[in-house]
């Protein structure tokens, strides 16, 4: 039953990848630590466990006998493996999305694509996010997984927009250009890595400059009301939340537009930054 504490503008925008870098939690801590988001005020900010494949031959052990977790799969050993994997997860993993990579940087992504279609195909109740990579072939690719949406195949793209190394962080062009792709093929798109906090901000650790979470919302919107890649690219670029603010405020109790939301080894940070900015309502006991 929802609670009504998380407007419908942040349901669901936050994937639990806890046991992901940075965080990189011990999976029976990322367990304990979802059932207690699960439990929480703001359980509804919080979507799937993502769980690599890999490691899910470990989960059974861990969960209680009658215990359901609703987990999305993360295709550490590639599209070919998935299947294996999928028959073989325990019973009470209710695993409704697979997420894996179709291509390396500087591969095309069209064969590793087409293979995850075809697992999708035969799995008609699994949702599947292609990553593509934002260097050459993207374009196409976005158009096959348009293609593929429109014949009824629940697929839908994904993006990095960070990591460990400079070159994983799209500029706010790069990545507002390939917002407005996506909203020109009207093509849900999920995100992941670098988006723990609000705003756009440098790492003083890393010298990174992340993108922020409610610019990426601000200017999805954006865009999908038919804004231009500049005008998209100047509100990811903003280090200002004041110009952020009243727009999200505007769009608090709407479903958000395209960006289906992110993957975070931490829930409670970009929470936190929510309730800094005014956008929800609550605190912690």
């Amino acid at each position: 039953m929802s609670t009504g504490l998380i407007p419908a503008l942040f349901t669901r925008l936050v994937d639990d990848a806890a046991v992901f870098p940075p965080g990189s939690a011990p999976l029976p801590e990322a367990i304990i630590g979802h059932r207690e988001h699960r439990a929480a005020w703001y359980a509804e900010l919080v979507g799937a466990l993502l769980l690599p494949s890999s490691a899910l031959s470990d989960v059974g052990r861990l969960l209680a006998p009658g215990e359901r977790i609703e987990a999305g799969l993360i295709g550490d050993g590639g599209v070919d493996a998935l299947p294996a994997s999928l028959d073989a997860a325990d019973p009470r993993l209710e695993i409704a999305q697979v997420e894996v990579a179709v291509a390396k940087r500087g591969e095309d992504p069209e064969p590793g694509l087409r293979r995850l279609l075809a697992v999708l195909a035969d799995r008609p109740s699994l949702t599947g996010y292609a990553e593509i990579p934002l260097t050459w072939g993207l374009l196409a690719a976005l158009d096959a997984v348009a293609e593929a949406r429109t014949a009824g195949v629940a697929v839908a793209a994904k993006f990095r927009t960070g990591g460990l190394a400079a070159e994983l962080f799209p500029t706010p062009v790069e990545l507002a250009a390939v917002i407005c792709a996506c909203r020109d093929r009207k093509l849900p798109f999920k995100l992941t890595a670098g988006l723990h906090n609000a705003i756009r901000h440098t790492d003083p650790e890393t010298g990174f400059v992340h993108h922020g979470f409610l610019n990426v919302l601000v200017g999805t919107a954006a865009a999908a009301d038919g804004a231009e890649v500049a005008d998209v690219a100047e509100l990811l670029a903003a280090t200002d939340p004041v110009p952020l603010i009243e727009p999200a405020r505007a769009l608090r109790e709407r479903p958000r537009p395209l960006w289906i939301g992110f993957g975070s080894c931490s829930v409670v940070e970009p929470l936190t930054d929510l309730i800094r900015l005014g956008l929800v309502d609550g605190g912690f006991s």
